[in-house]
């Protein structure tokens, strides 16, 4: 079955701004593979109906103001933190494990150090398993902003993840249905967004070539000009 076409603005709207997203890719080696966690979108979806994507999805304010059990590796807070301020940084890193426990039933946390404390209602299914999210593992990989040309943006950050840190069963609210780990060369068989075919390439080198902790380095800019995406480093 053919997938739907994306969306485009409609002619004499104005763009709409970039809303903060964050993503998560779960990736595994599987003799010399390495596989990512997967799943396709809705149909009904507006924004990448029936593509196939890793989890993730929208910041939510409240992301900025939980708990969490451990904080972001400093490389990685750094490297965030050159164009996002503390709060927003934070809230980036929960969204996206909010985001990969709500759309795939996994969980990146902790021991709740604090258990009677309240927490945000958005959080509260999480807090429930008795668990706190925990950023100590993740590592951001890329930046991209939708093409102004759609109706629905997003600032999205990327981020990755070794699954021997994600505990779970797959499931999850059935927003990404066929969950599954692929080798990243079969994903050439699936409709893919292209930027998460790029995205993709620098999971596998990092998981392959994981950079020393201390070691500054950059991460990847992408931005549409209307025929391919063109890559900064930030």
């Amino acid at each position: 079955m053919a997938v739907p076409p994306q969306p485009v603005r409609k002619a004499g709207t104005k763009a709409p701004r970039p809303k903060d997203a964050a993503t998560l890719i779960i990736y595994r080696f599987a003799g010399k593979n390495v596989e990512v966690l997967m799943g396709q979108r809705h149909s009904k979806h507006k924004f990448l109906p029936q593509r196939y994507v890793f989890p993730g999805g929208r910041v939510d304010a409240r992301d900025s103001r939980v708990r969490t059990a451990t904080t972001l590796r400093p490389d990685v807070e750094e490297l965030l933190s050159r164009r996002a301020k503390p709060a927003r940084v934070r809230a980036l890193a929960a969204a996206a494990v909010r985001e990969t426990f709500e759309e795939a039933g996994l969980i990146i946390g902790k021991p709740d150090a604090e258990p009677k404390r309240s927490v945000p209602k958005n959080w509260r299914p999480f807090f429930d398993l008795g668990v706190a999210p925990c950023f100590e593992n993740l590592n951001y990989v890329a930046r991209a902003v939708t093409p102004h040309w759609r109706p629905i943006r997003f600032n999205a950050r990327f981020f990755m993840i070794d699954h021997q840190h994600v505990e779970g069963e797959l499931g999850g609210d059935g927003e990404l249905l066929k969950l599954s780990y692929i080798p990243i060369p079969e994903t050439k068989e699936f409709e893919l967004p292209l930027i998460t075919t790029r995205v993709m390439e620098l999971v596998e080198n990092l998981a392959r070539n994981p950079p020393a902790p201390k070691k500054r380095r950059t991460v990847t800019y992408f931005q549409h000009n209307g025929k391919f995406h063109d890559m900064f480093d930030e």
